[in-house]
Order: structure tokens, then C-alpha cells, then sequence
């Protein structure tokens, strides 16, 4: 047999049994072992603090539907979100890259500027339709306005959300949208994305067809409106979103409930569909917890480069790939996901766009042991600076700099840059040598931070210059 001949039968062979296991779902043919691509719901809460789940260790909050899927999978312990608000983390996200490359990636977060996601750039969802998948996004995009930028530019085949930082729960604030149209519609915010994510499932399920769901709340993000507070939503009309002289921790409760109540339907859908075993269901929040969150036991919060404005709860369940009940101090990161889907569907990164994050698979699957991670972060409010390197952390906040292992000290209290000066001086040279590979800070890009004026464990604090922070070594690097 010839060369060509034997190419021809592989290729047909190859394209033969794809179509067999994508109509089938069988597990095995010709004798072989087959796995069905994974379809994967990415759920993603807004605002939520590292402690703010009952399996994560708050005991005033029931949430059930997310902690089954923790009993069902593996829980991190030492997850990070890419940036202490959220646009810049959605960008890490989506890319798969520090958002620091990104232009859009230099708003904290996206506010005014008119910038946003280039629709060039390879994202998440636009590898997995490259790879077969149907993509959706139901709820937050906050990645750049139309007509420049939105998901149907950037790789979702549909999309049903919204497109700023915030909506009101019930007003929805003129920025609900299905596909392109806005639309308008009654109910609270949750409940109506938990419907449409329900309906995606089932519509999906029927298909055959592999699919990425990004399911991404806005609870629970301001402002402070449970299910059933119309009133408040009226109260707040002409006033503005962002109050600080409403909510309460009854309302932060009933809001994740709800939440959590949305998640278990999810789960429901995946398993009257029969896709549960063979979908991928991850978790996690975009960043810290805000001001009725619970961050133990770290200190800080959103907006802030202590362990409580970038630690994140994270859970992941694969019932046919990882086992039930386990947890990871694996280091992990917002970033990480797209190398770790696009691995588990099979599929892979854009040569022209090296992810910086990492393959999780064989620490969820394969029982693989932690590796030490590096990470770095920048936030231009307050000029500060963290790296991540093994369990020792370097901080700058101001120009007051620390030095904690946050493995024995997550609340970051004993500074040790005295004790170790080689390491304290070794982790400010590489957070500078990963800083000059970034773009610089510039000084149009939006910045936030809470104030002595706003909240009252914040005495003293002033409001943030906007002005960049480049140190005198950085140099901008080709666009």
C-alpha cells in the first residue's frame, strides 16, 4: 500500500469516527475508547468574595446547587482573579493572557473610554467554534459598546445580557439585550438569565451539538437588590447605581441565594438533557468581594492587591474525568481556563497569541503534584504592585512595600522584607522585568477605589489619582 493511500484511509478513518462519536456519543468504536468532546458551562459571579459560599466556609449563607458541584468535583484553594475589577479579568479571561497587553485590559474597570475587545484577537469562544462548538453568552459582557465591540464580534455565535459594568435587577437600566436588539422585559435580572441559560442547555442537548455557555451574573454586584426589592430599584431611580447608603447583609444573602438557586437549575438542565457526565461546569467570580462580602481569611477587598481584592472561590466538576469531593492547593489564576478548555476540548491555542496562563488539566485529572506558580499583577489606583512567586508575595501599595508568605500568613500582616532581603529585592526585579513587557499605564485609562468617605474601614484613604504609574525603567513595547 502506498504512502498516499495510507494518509487517505487515516483521514477518512479519522473523519469517519468524529462524526460517529459527535452523533452518537458512544464510548467506544472500532474497539477503541472514544471520548465525546466535553460541552462546558463557565459560570462566573460578580463580585464575590473568596469566603462568600458555604462550602468556602460562610455559615450564614445555604448555597447548596454550588457546593454540590464542589462534592461532585474538585474546589481550589488557592485560586487568583487576574485583577482586583472586573473588565480586566474578563479580558484575562477571554484571551487566556494578562490583560495588561490589551488596551482595554488598562481600564479598572471599563468606564467611558471607547475602547474594547479587538475583535481580531482569538478569544475562548471563538477557538471552540473553530473546533465545532456553539458558543453563548448569557449575561455580563462589559468588554466594549457596539458598534466596535460585543461577544457576536468576538467569537459567540449568541448572545442574551447585558453590555456595561451594572444594571439595575429590575429595570435592567436600558441595556438588555438579545443578539443585537435591546429588549425590554420583566423580571428580576438573575432569574431571567438563569431562564435563558436553561433554555441554551436544552436547545443544545437536543442538537448533539458540543457547546460553551458562559454564564456570567451580575449578583452579586451592586446595587443591593434581592429578589422581591422592587421598591429599592424605584428608590434608586435618579440616583444612580452605585449607592452607599443602601444594602444590607440580609440582601448580599438573598442575592447569592438567588444565584445559587439559578446554578441548581443549570445543574437540573445538564442532567434532564443526559449531558451531565461529559460537561465541564466551573464556578469562580471575577474578583474579590465588595463591601458586604466575606474575604476570610484574607484582608482587602475589590480594588485592592491584598489577598481579599484577588482571591476567588473556584470550583470545577467533570464527573467523567475528575473525581468527587477533592480540593487542590494547586496556584491558579483567571487566565488559566482558556489553555485548560481549549485542552480538554481537544483543541488549542492561536500560534500568533501564546497564552501566559497554564494547562490545569493534569492537576484536575491525572493527580499531577502543585507546581510553583509566578504571577503578577498592577493596579493603577494607589499605585500598586504584587508577584506571586511560590508562597512568597511581594506588595507595593503607595510607597509603602511589604514582603508575606501567604501560605502561613494569608492575611498578610508579618512583613519580611527585612528578614529576606535577597527575596523581597529578587521579586521587585521580576515584577519590573514583567512590567516592562506590558503596555505602560496611561493616564486616559479609568481607575477606582474606596475611599475614607465611602466606606468606614477605609479611614483616611483619598480618592486615587488617575495619573499613570511608569517606573522610570519602563519603556513601551511594541504594539
Amino acid at each position: 500500500m502506498s504512502p498516499s493511500e495510507i494518509s487517505r484511509r487515516t483521514v477518512l478513518r479519522g473523519a469517519a469516527l468524529g462524526a460517529a462519536v459527535l452523533a452518537s456519543g458512544a464510548d467506544k468504536l472500532l474497539g477503541e475508547s472514544v471520548q465525546a468532546p466535553p460541552n462546558i458551562v463557565f459560570i462566573l459571579a460578580d463580585d464575590m468574595g473568596y469566603a462568600d459560599i458555604s462550602c468556602y466556609g460562610r455559615p450564614d449563607l445555604h448555597t447548596p446547587n454550588i457546593d454540590s458541584l464542589a462534592s461532585r468535583g474538585m474546589r481550589f484553594l488557592q485560586a487568583y482573579a487576574n485583577s482586583a475589577v472586573c473588565s480586566a479579568t474578563r479580558t484575562a479571561l477571554i484571551t487566556g493572557r494578562y490583560q495588561d497587553r490589551l488596551d482595554v485590559g488598562l481600564d479598572e474597570p471599563l468606564v467611558g473610554r471607547d475602547t474594547g475587545l479587538p475583535p481580531s484577537h482569538p478569544t475562548l469562544p471563538s477557538l471552540l467554534r473553530k473546533a465545532g462548538y456553539g458558543t453563548t453568552l448569557v449575561g455580563k459582557w462589559h468588554l466594549g459598546l457596539l458598534p466596535k465591540y460585543g461577544p457576536l464580534h468576538s467569537g459567540y455565535d449568541h448572545f442574551y445580557g447585558f453590555r456595561g459594568g451594572a444594571v439595575d435587577y429590575f429595570t435592567h437600566s436600558n441595556d438588555l439585550w438579545d443578539e443585537d436588539i435591546k429588549v425590554q422585559q420583566v423580571g428580576y435580572l438573575t432569574d431571567l438569565l438563569g431562564n435563558h441559560a436553561v433554555n441554551v442547555i436544552n436547545g443544545y442537548a437536543k442538537a448533539g451539538k458540543p457547546f460553551l455557555l458562559s454564564l456570567h451574573f451580575n449578583a452579586p454586584h451592586w446595587p443591593w437588590e434581592g429578589p422581591g426589592d422592587e421598591a429599592e430599584s424605584r428608590r434608586l431611580n435618579g440616583h444612580g447605581l452605585v449607592d452607599f447608603d443602601g444594602g444590607s447583609q440580609g440582601t448580599f444573602e438573598r442575592m447569592i441565594e438567588d444565584l445559587d438557586l439559578q446554578v441548581g437549575r443549570v445543574i437540573d438542565a445538564l442532567h434532564a438533557g443526559g449531558i451531565i457526565d461529559n460537561t465541564i461546569v466551573i464556578f469562580t467570580s471575577d474578583n474579590g468581594g465588595e463591601r458586604f462580602a466575606d474575604t476570610w481569611p484574607f484582608t482587602g477587598r475589590k480594588t485592592e492587591l491584598l489577598e481579599g481584592g484577588l482571591r476567588i472561590p473556584a470550583i470545577i466538576s467533570w464527573p467523567a474525568r475528575i473525581g468527587k469531593g477533592q480540593t487542590t492547593n494547586q496556584v491558579a489564576i483567571s487566565m488559566d481556563w482558556l489553555p485548560t478548555l481549549l485542552a480538554a476540548a481537544s483543541t488549542g491555542p492561536d500560534a500568533a497569541y501564546s497564552p501566559d496562563g497554564i494547562n490545569l488539566l493534569p492537576f484536575l485529572s491525572e493527580g499531577a503534584t502543585p507546581v510553583p506558580r509566578k504571577l503578577f499583577w498592577r493596579y493603577k489606583a494607589n499605585a500598586q504592585h504584587a508577584t506571586r512567586d511560590g508562597d512568597m508575595k511581594y506588595l507595593k501599595i503607595l510607597d509603602n512595600t511589604f514582603l508575606f508568605n501567604v501560605v502561613e500568613d494569608p492575611m498578610e500582616r508579618a512583613n519580611l522584607k527585612e528578614r529576606m532581603p535577597d527575596v523581597y529585592s529578587r521579586l521587585i526585579a521580576e515584577w519590573a522585568a514583567w512590567n516592562a513587557a506590558m503596555l505602560p499605564e496611561i493616564d486616559e485609562s479609568y481607575t477606582g477605589n474606596f475611599t475614607g468617605a465611602e466606606l468606614a474601614d477605609h479611614i483616611g484613604t483619598p480618592e486615587a489619582s488617575h495619573k499613570a504609574d511608569n517606573p522610570p525603567s519602563v519603556t513601551a513595547p511594541d504594539r
